[in-house]
């Protein structure tokens, strides 16, 4: 008899908690579905959209300016590539390209000459250092 008891006061507590657990749950839904707290969701949710939508286009037009940047440079003879038809020596294995004293990771740096007067002598401006 006692277990009986036992199992009764158990699924009596279990039964309320669960319908109060349920009854609140169901409450937090309808009040966060209320029609101000809709609109301030779908608001939120279209001003980070915008947001992403306005990083990303000007993410792509710097990538543009960089990329045209580098084709004009191409086009008008001012880039040195770190290749061995170049007349700067190719970089062996093990070398580092150092840019502002930080290094660089492989096709990361566009190095570019400024050529301010045409009878001066070009000095490179690559910097470039080897490990021992």
């Amino acid at each position: 008899m006692i277990k009986r008891i036992v199992w009764f006061i158990s699924g009596a507590i279990a039964g309320i908690g669960g319908a109060l657990f349920a009854g609140k749950k169901v409450r937090r839904t309808v009040t966060s579905l209320g029609p101000v707290k809709v609109i301030n969701r779908a608001a939120n949710s279209t001003r980070s959209r915008f947001t992403s939508l306005t990083d990303a286009w000007t993410t792509g037009k710097e990538a543009m300016h960089d990329k045209e940047n580098e084709l004009k440079a191409r086009r008008d003879g001012r880039v040195e590539t770190l290749a061995s038809h170049s007349h700067l020596d190719p970089l062996q294995p093990g070398d580092e390209v150092l840019v502002d004293g930080e290094r660089v990771e492989p096709g990361r740096v566009i190095v570019l000459r400024q050529v301010d007067d045409p009878k001066q002598p070009r000095r490179s401006r690559l910097n470039r250092h080897r490990r021992p």
